[in-house]
C-alpha cells in the first residue's frame, strides 16, 4: 500500500509543477515573432518595438557572414549565420531603450552595427 501512495503523491507534485509552467508568463501569453536581418554593417530592422511583458522571439539570419548580437543590458547574446536562422527568446520586464549590437568583427564600419529594442507598456 504505501508504493501505491507514494505514487500517487508524485503524481500530485508533478501536476502540480506542470500547472505552475503552465501558468508562467512565458507560456501563458503567445510570443510575437520578429524577423532580423544581419549584414555589414546594419541590423533590419533596426528599431525594434515590443511591449513589456509580451515574450518576443527573434528569429534572426545573417544576409553575408556571422556576425553576432548583443543586447547587454538583458542579458541576451547570439551567433547569427548565413543561411541558419537563431531564434532569440525575450521576455522585456521592464521599459526602455536597450542598444543592440554586432560583437563578432565583420571589417571596417562594424562599430556602427548597431539597433535598439523599445520596450513600451
Amino acid at each position: 500500500m504505501r508504493r501505491a501512495e507514494a505514487i500517487i503523491v508524485r503524481a500530485a507534485v508533478v501536476m502540480a509543477l506542470l500547472a505552475a509552467l503552465a501558468a508562467h508568463p512565458m507560456h501563458s501569453v503567445q510570443a510575437r515573432v520578429i524577423h532580423v536581418t544581419a549584414k555589414r554593417f546594419a541590423y533590419e530592422p533596426s528599431e525594434i518595438v515590443v511591449k513589456k511583458g509580451v515574450p518576443v522571439v527573434l528569429e534572426m539570419t545573417a544576409l553575408d557572414r556571422h556576425h553576432g548580437f548583443e543586447l547587454r543590458e538583458l542579458g541576451v547574446r547570439a551567433d547569427i549565420e548565413p543561411g541558419r536562422v537563431t531564434r532569440v527568446r525575450i521576455l522585456p520586464k521592464k521599459t526602455g531603450r536597450f542598444i543592440f549590437s554586432c560583437d563578432v568583427f565583420c571589417g571596417s564600419g562594424h562599430e556602427d552595427m548597431s539597433g535598439v529594442l523599445v520596450v513600451v507598456d
